[in-house]
């Protein structure tokens, strides 16, 4: 594929649908998709892509309309995804993880009108009659289409692939397989811009609620040559794998986007990441050439005994690690046992990928990197002058396929989005050859294998809890030197006696029946008070 460097390089009226279907030109019987439990080539994908496209036209969807993906890393995701391409309409990646709650709160805001959605996740999806929803069509995966929850009703397919109209009583719900099975494949592209918006990606704030971020069809190829090909040096007879899930911009580029963008496969693993032997297991088994992971990831390879020995990662010429800062030691640990070098980067969801990256046989352990080609960093501080080499500031970034704006918060559009420049909300160092080092957020925000926790949510849970009289939850560092969240709990009078490690846990278990797992406290203590200022209000930085 001809190198995309600049939105300029791209036609006008571009889809990324081409980042699939340029494999069809000479390679379409190749590999594409490699899954447990089926392996597809890109003429098989681009097949079930369009049946898919077609399946959504057929339910009345237009184009800047939304589709929500609620599945594990399947090929259903994949097709989905670029279904939504094609025919121009928004793919919105959704956590598995999250709570019913959650999930509605995103579905109100992206106002998606079909909900594609694995059938183990089905009960916790469905809209209830409380708490409306735009949702008009539920596609399920993997069987169960009859099921419903919530206390909702909802309407079923009158036959296969056909839906009666959406009712007061809820929506109506698909089979996958029925629902496409008579769909034609082939679908003619959307004529869209290459500026129209292709996804809509959720990403935490510092208050907790998700900060929908758009980005285009063109922002998709930008960032596959941009780091993909120019810094990670992705070619076609590479195969990935992501442990990062698909419905993080992280796992979608590494693992989808970039990949088919060079003509390049990738492994599907649908599993839970943070069961390392399952993780070592599918690079044993599917050889791929490139690991996409988290730092907490690495560490948990490196805590699975003699795995370097158990297990046959020979396939890999090349780690990448994002989503937080790796520690020094760690990189050494692995490249000591694997020999594979880990190449760390920040990026984020606001600028779809990686912006500041090490470069393979150009690594400094323990820093980010140097910027890519196409971003321009500065670091800043509070005044947004630029601090000199060694001084810690603001980094902001500056490239064309940052984000517009948050989605319904113009509040914190404007303190993020500065015109040209993107504000990262963390803090940096620069040192004299060039290579950037992360010094902490400025804000509260936590990053726990690699998803952002919100301090204040997890508060606000454990403050639920009878014996809790006040709160506050910073990060602490674990021995990896991975930071993960730690509350300091002040006890009601009644309670404090029953302080300990019984206690400690009944708050754990109730944080996690209350939200996301990740984003429980990894360890309680119990103190007399927490240090506040004059005006009350918890002075976070002293207990950090």
């Amino acid at each position: 594929m001809k190198p995309h460097r600049r939105a300029a390089d791209l036609a006008l009226r571009y889809n990324a649908i081409s980042i699939l279907e340029h494999n069809l030109e000479d390679r379409a019987d190749k590999t594409a998709v490699l899954t447990p439990d089926r392996d597809s080539t890109f003429r098989n994908v681009s097949d079930e892509v369009n049946r898919v496209g077609n399946a959504l036209l057929g339910v009345g969807l237009q184009p800047g309309e939304s589709v929500a993906i609620l599945l594990p890393d399947t090929t259903e995701w994949a097709t989905t995804f670029f279904a939504c391409l094609k025919t121009g309409t928004v793919a919105v990646g959704i956590n598995t993880l999250l709570t019913p709650r959650e999930l509605a709160q995103i579905l109100r805001e992206s106002r998606a009108r079909v909900l594609v959605v694995h059938h183990t996740l089905l009960a916790g999806a469905l809209p209830s009659p409380e708490d409306p929803s735009f949702v008009e069509h539920v596609v399920v995966v993997g069987g169960g289409a009859h099921t419903t929850a919530g206390g909702g009703q909802a309407n079923t397919a009158t036959s296969a692939g056909t839906a009666t109209a959406p009712t007061i009583g809820g929506p109506t719900i698909h089979d996958w397989v029925t629902w496409i099975a008579d769909e034609p494949s082939t679908l003619e592209a959307t004529d869209t811009h290459r500026e129209d918006f292709a996804t809509l990606n959720f990403s935490s704030g510092t208050t907790g609620e998700p900060k929908g971020i758009y980005h285009t069809h063109a922002d998709l190829a930008l960032t596959a040559q941009l780091w993909g090909v120019d810094v990670l040096g992705l070619q076609a007879d590479d195969l990935t794998f992501s442990v990062a899930k698909l419905f993080f911009a992280y796992g979608l580029g590494g693992n989808l986007v970039f990949p088919w963008y060079v003509g390049g496969s990738a492994v599907l693993y649908s599993g839970s990441p943070r069961v390392a032997t399952d993780v070592l297991g599918v690079i044993d088994r599917f050889k791929p050439t490139i690991l996409f992971n988290a730092p907490t990831g690495y560490a948990s390879i490196l805590a699975v005994e003699a795995f370097s020995e158990r297990y046959d990662l020979s396939s890999l010429r090349l780690g990448v690690s994002a989503g937080e800062a790796l520690p020094a030691p760690l990189w050494h640990r692995f490249k000591e046992q694997t020999g594979v070098e880990l190449l760390d980067g920040i990026g984020s969801t606001e600028n779809f990928h990686i912006f500041v990256s090490n470069r393979p046989g150009d690594v400094r352990p323990g820093s980010s990197g140097k910027p890519v080609a196409g971003y321009e960093c500065r670091i800043v501080d509070t005044e947004g002058k630029a601090v000199s080499p060694g001084k810690v500031g603001n980094l902001h970034v500056k490239g064309e396929t940052a984000a517009l704006f948050y989605l319904h918060d113009s509040e914190r559009s404007r303190q993020t989005f500065l015109g040209e420049w993107l504000n990262t909300g963390d803090k940096y160092t620069v040192d004299e050859d060039g290579y950037y080092w992360h010094a902490g957020r400025s804000d509260d925000m936590l990053k726990v294998g690699g998803i952002w926790v919100s301090p204040v949510e997890v508060e606000s849970v454990l403050v639920e809890h009878e014996s809790v009289l006040e709160c506050a939850v910073v990060g602490a560092v674990d021995d990896a030197e991975l930071v993960k969240p730690k509350a300091l709990v002040v006890l009601k009078e009644g309670s404090r006696d029953a302080a300990g490690d019984k206690l400690a846990q009944e708050l754990i278990d109730h944080c996690v029946e209350r939200m996301a797992a990740y984003k429980r406290p990894r360890w309680v203590e119990f103190v007399d008070e927490l240090p506040k200022t004059a005006t009350g209000k918890i002075q976070r930085y002293r207990l950090r």
